[in-house]
Order: structure tokens, then C-alpha cells, then sequence
């Protein structure tokens, strides 16, 4: 398998690594394995000094490793600064709130006392995404270090060196050797270390078929999972939404991360008082987008991941266009080197057009027009996914109604769906299970250990 830095803004290969050992990996679990008998026992304390070091390392170390991810997988460099402080926020956030978080939790049963102690399980499996190489892993590795496991992380095989960065951080930060290990490993090797008894849980970010193959290996070896899959979030205007406000955020909820983002808003669901007036503004909005290099600060729209990825969602504009769908704005690939998509709006994406249940990775947005609150709805929810959702109202009252009724892990009124250190993350259906960040965060990979007292005249 080739680990390769491939500059997406010229498709031109900067440097490749090899893949480790089996050997190698085995050392490498071993000493997880030892770090897991010592660090355990630490104290929250020493725990949460670690996190700020790494927090302080991170924050100091933003521009240099902001490159680093533009260079790899394309991301706007203020963009990427931005994942950089976010990541230090989430370092931040269970440093100071994880041992309360995990405090005990006193019971009052019929007879004796009793209570919950949070304990950590061992070594834990992170498999992460190449789209925020950084945030995805402090919001895997910070929750579950605290808590007292360790770590292993086996990051996408185009952002390598993101994924060498976050390690060094841990070195410099002073972090015992096996609490956070990076693996270059292959898909074949990852069936392995799933499987391996040492390994006690695993975590994916990642795509649908991934995530199965995932479920299947840890359930068939009595192991916990959590999976962060796919998402078509829908992005509902009500009539009685502020236009203006909604089609800003209707751009940045669509173009965040050049369109790759599990929640990203890709479905834009208008009622039909406004949709025209929303279309047309939309579609203005996308029109003036500046494309280009991403390290340019002018660029509003870099180019996707890879090569492979904008060849990809080309393929399914030209699908979708073939099922019956009108392209109202853009199509095509950018007249330009690398891996650059035209921003697009398709419209008239019937039930019966191969791409309606797809995914759209990248700068495409799907229009609908509909009569109402109820059709905006059912229409939110036919759909395999259910990671996140947006509604547009000024009736906020009207807005948690119509949320409550959306069938996804998270909805946001009058705001695309997004992440902060301090609020739970994840989603229903095909967009998986379980529970990243806040308090939540905290839950997934922990043995909620019961404690009973006794008292000398208990019945039992």
C-alpha cells in the first residue's frame, strides 16, 4: 500500500513512505500494550498535563503544520489553520473537564450503596480520514488518553506526513512511548490489528463499506466500535427564513473544506415561496467563488483531495445529468492542473436517478423545491443517512419542531451543521454509531464498572 504526498493543487507526487513490517507493527502494539499497565494507573492530573502541552504545541506550531495538511489534501491555509485551533480546543476541553466527566456516579439502590467507576479498557484502534487529518484525531486520541487508555492510529494513506506530525507532537509534548503510536499499515494489516487480542476497541471515520467491513471484524471478535460514516445532510429554508442569511451559510455549509465534509449541507431543500429567490441568489453566491492554489489567500475554492476524488464526483455530475438532473451552475472539472472541481448546482434529482441516495463529496449541490414544512421533511428523511441536518426559520419554536422530526444524529437551527469541542458528534442509519466529542466522547470506550457496599445486614 503507498503512503504518498501528493500535492493536489499540482497532482505532482512530493514523497512517498513505506508501509511498516508486520514485525515492526507487532512492536509497536507490545509496547501500547506496556504504556497501557503504567498509564492507567496515573493520575487525571498528569493526564491533563500531557493534553495541555500538546494543546500549547499545536496552537505554537499552527502555521507550519496548516502547510502541511494544504500541501497533502488541499484545504484552504486559513481553513487549516482553523482545524489547527480546533484540535488545541479539543486537547483543551478534555484536559480540563475529563475527570469530573468521569467522576464517579453514585447509585441509591434498594438495599447497600453502590456506585459507577469509570475505567479505561486498553489499547484502542483509531482509523481516521484524510479530510481533517488533525481534528479527527484529537477528537479520537484526547477523550480516550484521558480516560487512560492507549492509542494506535492508522490515518489515511494520502496525508502521511499530517499523520507523522501529530506523533512528533506527542514526542515533544512528552507523552510515554506507545500512548500515541502512528501505523502505516495496510487494509489487510488493520483486519489484523482489529483482530489482535491486545486491541480492545476501534473507532473509524470513513466510508460505508469501510465501516462494514470494520463492525464485521471487531463484532466477530467481541469488540466495541464506533463509526463515523458517510452524510447527505439536508439543508431546509422554510418560507419564513431570512433569505439572505440562509444563502451565506448555504455557501460556506456546501463549500467548507472544498465541499469534503461528512456534514457538509449537500441536499437544499426550499420551501417554494422563497425557492426561486434562493436559487438564484445561491447560485450568484457560488458563481463569484474564486478558484485556485489554496495557499493563495484570495482562493475561496482549492481543489479536492486527489485526482481520483475529482475524477470521482465528475463521473457522478455526468451520472446524474444522464438519470434526468438539470445542471444549473458549473458540471465540469476546472480548466486548470490538479484536482479541481467547478462549484455546481443540479437540480430536477428524482427518486429514480442513480445518484439521489449518493454522497456528493465535493463542491456539488443538489436543489429541491417543495410545497411545504411536511414535504421538506419527508424529503430530509429519505435518505440512508443521518449524520446531520440544518433548518432555516425565524420562528425558532417552529425550527426545534421541525428538528425534532429530522431522523439524524445532530440538526442545527439557522446554522449548517458543525463541530465544537463542547457538543456530542455523530450519527444514526448509515452514517453509523456511537458518540465523538463532549461529554458523550467520554462514554464509548470506558468499562462502567459497578462497585457495590455491602452492609452487614444486607438481606443477600
Amino acid at each position: 500500500m503507498a503512503f504518498q504526498t501528493i500535492n493536489p493543487n499540482t497532482n505532482k507526487l512530493v514523497q512517498s513512505f513505506d508501509a511498516m513490517t508486520a514485525d515492526a507493527t507487532d512492536d509497536a502494539i507490545s509496547k501500547a500494550a506496556a504504556t497501557f499497565d503504567a498509564w492507567k494507573t496515573t493520575d487525571y492530573a498528569v493526564r491533563a498535563q500531557l493534553l495541555y502541552k500538546i494543546a500549547g504545541l499545536l496552537r505554537a506550531q499552527k502555521q507550519e503544520l496548516a502547510q502541511i495538511i494544504t500541501l497533502e489534501m488541499g484545504k484552504l491555509l486559513s481553513h487549516a489553520q482553523g482545524e489547527i485551533k480546533l484540535s488545541a480546543e479539543i486537547f483543551d476541553y478534555y484536559a480540563k473537564n475529563a475527570e469530573t466527566l468521569l467522576a464517579d456516579k453514585i447509585l441509591n439502590p434498594v438495599h447497600g450503596k453502590a456506585f459507577i467507576r469509570s475505567s479505561p479498557i486498553g489499547i484502542l484502534l483509531g482509523i481516521q480520514p484524510w479530510n481533517f487529518p488533525f481534528y479527527q484525531v484529537a477528537r479520537f486520541a484526547a477523550p480516550n488518553i484521558m480516560i487512560g487508555n492507549t492509542v494506535l492510529v492508522k490515518h489515511a494513506s494520502n496525508v502521511p506526513q499530517c499523520a507523522m506530525a501529530m506523533e512528533r507532537i506527542f514526542i515533544e509534548a512528552g507523552a510515554p512511548l506507545g500512548l500515541y503510536t502512528n501505523l502505516m499499515v495496510s487494509h489487510e494489516q488493520i483486519i489484523d490489528l482489529i483482530a489482535d487480542k491486545r486491541v480492545r476497541g476501534v473507532s473509524l471515520t470513513g466510508s460505508e463499506s469501510a465501516g462494514a467491513n470494520v463492525a464485521t471484524v471487531a463484532g466477530k471478535n467481541i469488540k466495541k466500535s464506533v463509526l463515523e460514516l458517510g452524510g447527505s445532510d439536508a439543508f431546509i429554508v422554510l418560507e419564513d427564513a431570512d433569505i439572505d442569511q440562509a444563502v451565506d451559510w448555504a455557501v460556506v455549509g456546501r463549500i467548507n473544506n472544498n465541499g469534503q465534509c461528512c456534514v457538509a449541507s449537500k441536499r437544499f431543500i426550499v420551501v417554494a415561496e422563497i425557492a426561486d429567490a434562493f436559487l438564484e441568489k445561491f447560485k450568484t453566491k457560488l458563481a463569484e467563488l474564486v478558484v485556485g492554489d489554496p495557499v493563495d489567500t484570495k482562493t475561496q475554492l482549492g481543489p479536492l483531495c486527489t485526482e481520483e476524488a475529482a475524477t470521482k464526483i465528475a463521473n457522478q455530475v455526468e451520472r446524474a445529468v444522464d438519470g434526468g438532473a438539470k445542471i444549473i451552475l458549473g458540471g465540469k472539472r476546472v480548466d486548470r492542473i490538479g484536482a479541481f472541481m467547478e462549484a455546481t448546482i443540479l437540480t430536477d434529482v428524482t427518486q429514480n436517478n442513480p445518484v439521489f441516495y449518493e454522497e456528493f463529496f465535493g463542491p456539488v449541490a443538489l436543489f429541491f423545491k417543495v410545497k411545504n414544512e411536511e414535504e421538506a421533511i419527508a424529503l430530509a428523511n429519505n435518505s440512508p443517512y443521518g449524520l446531520g441536518g440544518s433548518v432555516f426559520t425565524q420562528d425558532i419554536e417552529r425550527g426545534k419542531r421541525v428538528a425534532n422530526q429530522i431522523d439524524t444524529g445532530m440538526v442545527f437551527i439557522n446554522h449548517p451543521t458543525w463541530t465544537q469541542a463542547d457538543l456530542p458528534f455523530g450519527g444514526t442509519k448509515n452514517s453509523g454509531y456511537g458518540r465523538e466529542m463532549a461529554a458523550l466522547g467520554l462514554e464509548e470506550f470506558v468499562n462502567k464498572k459497578l462497585i457495590r457496599i455491602s452492609e452487614l445486614s444486607d438481606p443477600f
